[in-house]
């Protein structure tokens, strides 16, 4: 009976691990490019840019820190996605062109929303204090406005 248990709890284990193996084979998820910035936003100060280069742009500009366990399936499929969803967004890096939700950062930041909670479990930088989190409303309030943000050109 202990024999069977053990070949049973070795097949539970190999079973696994197989398929973690097999899965890296899937070629989503490595696109690790970081094109080039095309322009940034006129930031109200460097606090508001410094504030968001830390909670923001791993997810949202073209200057996007690959972390190790991002080449590994399946979290390469899952960041792969936050950051392609979240340059399509909102991309510091290209405000040369309309910038779908940019009006609704202030928002998003004070609601606690942004960057997302499962973010700032694996990277601290983004894990603002209240009195960061209030001055990055306010610069991103002081950028944009209400109705202003999010229409690419010059005004940006």
């Amino acid at each position: 009976m202990q024999m069977l248990l053990l070949r049973w709890g070795g097949i539970a284990l190999a079973v696994p691990l197989v398929l973690l193996l097999l899965i890296q084979a899937v070629p989503y998820g490595r696109d690790h490019s970081n094109p080039p910035v095309r322009q940034e936003p006129a930031w109200d100060s460097p606090e508001t840019r410094a504030l968001a280069v830390d909670a923001c742009f791993d997810c949202h500009s073209n200057e996007t820190d690959w972390p190790l366990y991002s080449n590994i399936a399946p979290a390469s499929w899952l960041i792969q996605h936050d950051v392609d969803a979240g340059r399509e967004k909102v991309n510091f890096s290209e405000w040369d062109r309309a910038q779908e939700e940019a009006d609704e950062l202030a928002e998003q930041v004070e609601e606690n929303k942004m960057p997302p909670k499962y973010y700032r479990w694996f990277h601290s930088e983004a894990r603002l204090s209240s009195a960061e989190r209030e001055a990055l409303v306010r610069g991103f309030q002081a950028m944009f406005g209400e109705g202003e943000a999010g229409e690419g050109g010059d005004e940006h």
